[in-house]
């Protein structure tokens, strides 16, 4: 009786696995979809790596963006908030619900923000709305008779969050890794088969309107072994500054603006936020334009001048970013990460390169950007694996990629003991 019992429950897993890959894609698909309509609306662009912010629009168009964008996400954040607290996705594994129609405004207000040119991730909602999904169709599923385990559950909503964010970013080893390293935190082969399959299905789905393309640009070059010194000193520059960014996000979100605080604190930050915007609109968005911009620097022409700029986005991508959260805001920060990692990749290897010939600055920046996205998530494999993805680099990548992260999540814990 036990092994059949196993049986089924092995077969119920599977069944809804699958669901929530297309479910969890789906939705996954369409908050795209919200995402290139708002900035369509507001910015007047498509956002693709070519051109991924609105450099083009006029700065006034985006200093109204963001200031339209702020305030109304202010005000239903304000109201969603009166008598609810977000459900986060370690709550909800706990086994907390998250209610479906909250959740789901509280997720589609964080990609109005970001679209409007928000300086946070929009890598959070996706990740919040698989785990809603995960979480109230398991319920209903164990209500109508199927034998779901609580441990199976916890595995479900966790994968379902990877899913979400492998949906959006096309990505289906990361959002593994998301789900085994950061959520679930046990590596057994059923908590590996449930998230590698659901992450893949979801990528399938997400792929029919973002396509197989690389999400940042990098020349896919060859890395030889004279980078190796380089990922070295990234990892401990940047594993000290991902984990004091790290605090920093932890000090902000625990002072986070509720209340009436959050209607003209938030609505400020999106004034300030446009402000910059009209002379430097890389600081809009995710961080993809800063991070582009980064990897886009040519050290034959006008480098001095991009040092400048990128010292300034480095600076003003970390402190917007941590306004908006203080502000109320809602958000990711794995790509604000991988933007401020970026510049700071970008700036050491002009000095490397002056002494090491045979790279380019596009590879510094994408050292830079694993380094400390590493140390700012606590999150090694993760931070490996996304970069390796998004930009589709080639297999000689991955050992200075995986150095540079060793490097810095060591250094990280020697300063967290």
């Amino acid at each position: 009786m036990e092994n059949v019992t196993s049986r089924r429950q092995d077969i119920n897993l599977a069944v809804i696995t699958v669901c929530l890959g297309l479910i969890v894609g789906c939705s996954s698909m369409l908050l795209g979809v919200l995402l290139d309509t708002v900035e369509h609306l507001f910015l007047g662009f498509v956002e693709n790596n070519q051109m991924p912010v609105a450099v083009n629009a006029l700065p006034s168009r985006r200093l109204v963006s963001l200031i339209i964008g702020g305030i109304i996400s202010a005000v239903v954040w304000y109201f969603l908030q009166r008598d609810w607290e977000p459900v986060g996705i370690n709550a909800s594994i706990k086994g907390k619900r998250m209610p479906v129609l909250r959740t789901a405004i509280h997720v589609m207000t964080q990609i109005f923000y970001v679209s409007t040119g928000g300086s946070i991730g929009r890598e959070l909602a996706p990740r919040q709305a698989g785990a809603m999904i995960a979480d109230n169709l398991s319920r209903s599923f164990d209500r109508h008779g199927w034998s779901i385990d609580p441990e199976d559950r916890r595995l479900l909503i966790a994968a379902a969050a990877g899913a979400g964010f492998a949906g959006v970013y096309i990505s289906p080893i990361t959002g593994t890794m998301f789900c085994l390293e950061l959520l679930y935190k046990k590596i057994n082969t059923r908590s590996v088969a449930v998230s590698v399959t659901m992450s893949s299905i979801a990528t399938m789905v997400g792929s029919i309107t973002k396509g197989f393309v690389p999400y940042y640009l990098t020349g896919n070059r060859h890395y030889g072994l004279v980078v190796i010194p380089l990922a070295i000193l990234l990892g401990i520059v940047n594993g000290f500054l991902g984990t004091i960014f790290k605090k920093f996000i932890k000090l902000a979100s625990q002072n986070r603006a509720k209340g009436k605080a959050i209607l003209w604190q938030l609505s400020l930050v999106g004034l300030l936020t446009g402000l910059v915007a009209m002379f430097f609109p890389a600081v809009c968005g995710n961080g993809r334009g800063l991070a582009q911009l980064a990897m886009n620097t040519n050290s034959s022409t006008g480098l001095s001048g991009a040092l400048l700029w990128l010292v300034f986005g480095f600076f003003a991508k970390a402190i917007v970013t941590l306004l908006t959260i203080k502000g109320g805001g809602y958000g990711g920060t794995l790509t604000p990460s991988i933007a401020i990692g970026a510049c700071t990749g970008v700036l050491l290897g002009v000095v490397y390169m002056a002494v090491v010939p045979g790279i380019t600055l596009a590879q510094c920046a994408v050292l830079g950007a694993v380094s400390l996205l590493a140390a700012s998530q606590q999150a090694p494999l993760m931070a490996l694996f996304m970069i390796f993805e998004v930009c589709h680099m080639q297999y000689s990548a991955l050992l200075p990629l995986g150095l540079a992260v060793a490097v810095s999540i060591w250094v990280s814990k020697q300063m967290q003991k």
